[in-house]
């Protein structure tokens, strides 16, 4: 593995952390859409920073899912019930951002907070483990 893409997977992993700091800072102002929304991207940017540490950059969200699933839970790296995470966070963006009169629950959305936080955690935990391989 090269540097390049060590860096891109440490920048994502930073970025999946500001977003989640972001949603939990909605959440507690009960700005559950947003929060919703938040959570989502900051499951995305975790799920992008393994891909990057093998070099995998898809552009297509459900590609990214796809391949974190492929590459990362189905190969043990990511515990299945942890990476769960990033598809319920998909699909409750989808409904809150698209569907008129969408109302997500507070207690839900506290739920994905924690689900969110687990895979962030576990998703740094690769590109720890990547990095100190590549060191």
């Amino acid at each position: 593995m090269t540097e390049r893409p060590t860096s891109i997977a440490r920048h994502r992993l930073d970025r999946a952390r500001e977003i989640l700091r972001d949603a939990e800072l909605l959440l507690s102002s009960n700005a559950l859409i947003s929060a919703t929304n938040r959570l989502y991207y900051a499951a995305f940017y975790a799920a992008r920073a393994c891909l990057a540490t093998k070099d995998l950059d898809p552009a297509r969200h459900s590609r990214v899912i796809s391949l974190f699933q492929q590459q990362f839970v189905r190969s043990g790296l990511i515990d299945p019930g942890v990476a769960k995470a990033l598809s319920r966070a998909f699909e409750r963006r989808q409904t809150s951002d698209y569907e008129d009169f969408a109302a997500p629950m507070r207690a839900d959305v506290e739920t994905l907070a924690g689900s969110v936080k687990r895979l962030v955690d576990a998703c740094a935990d690769v590109v720890a483990r990547a990095q100190a391989a590549n060191d």
